[in-house]
């Protein structure tokens, strides 16, 4: 189930990027049990990892998460999310 390995990436204002901390991934992913059965497939793993199954789209994970980050206050204005396979040959990082 959980075949694909992500990694979920804060980028500032600057263009640097930060693993995001294990605490919002799991915060996500435990909203999304229950409002959103597309993201069932996820699991927390650590900071910046997170591991998933084939029927997770990036770019709606992407959306939602970075939409969930904001009305945490998690992210800051200028800052935005990258989520990319961490296996993936072709991922640019």
């Amino acid at each position: 189930m959980f075949a694909r390995k992500l990694t979920v990436e804060r980028i500032d204002s600057t263009g640097q990027a930060h693993l995001c901390p294990i605490k919002w991934i799991d915060s996500f992913s435990m909203r999304n049990f229950t409002n959103d059965a597309i993201f069932d497939d996820t699991l927390p793993v650590a900071d910046g990892l997170l591991e998933a199954g084939y029927r997770v789209p990036l770019d709606r994970l992407q959306s939602s998460m970075e939409d969930w980050f904001r009305r945490k206050s998690y992210l800051a204005p200028g800052d935005h999310l990258r989520v990319t396979e961490a296996d993936a040959p072709h991922a640019q990082r």
